[in-house]
């Protein structure tokens, strides 16, 4: 049960934070959304968003922020297997799965809903 609150709660600090952006701030979503995955990189980069997982679970990986530490862990990882190169194609490697599904499951969606415009 220890865990299913975790992950709740940190998930959930993830998401006050993110409200708190959206009320305090003037920035928008695509600001926010780009700084939680810049903010999820630099904590992987410096190593304190792996702790962050390991404490959490999903808490930690289903957020955005995970986004931006895979890209840094993938680009890592391919750079100290293939050198400089690695960076780029590492970061692509590690995120192509996860980029491909929510492309198909939107297609799937916009077919089987009806999308409105923003009129």
């Amino acid at each position: 049960m220890g865990t299913y609150l975790t992950a709740f709660l940190v998930g959930g600090l993830f998401c006050i934070i993110g409200q708190l952006l959206f009320d305090l701030t003037k920035l928008t979503p695509a600001h926010i959304l780009v700084l939680f995955v810049i903010a999820g990189g630099v904590l992987s980069g410096v190593g304190l968003y792996e702790p962050i997982v390991q404490f959490a679970g999903a808490g930690a990986t289903i957020p955005i922020a995970s986004f931006g530490n895979s890209l840094v862990q993938g680009a890592m990882y391919e750079a100290s297997q293939t050198g400089i190169i690695g960076v780029l194609t590492g970061m692509f490697e590690v995120t192509s799965t996860g980029i491909t599904a929510a492309i198909i499951f939107a297609f799937v969606m916009a077919l089987i809903f009806d999308p409105k415009g923003l009129n």
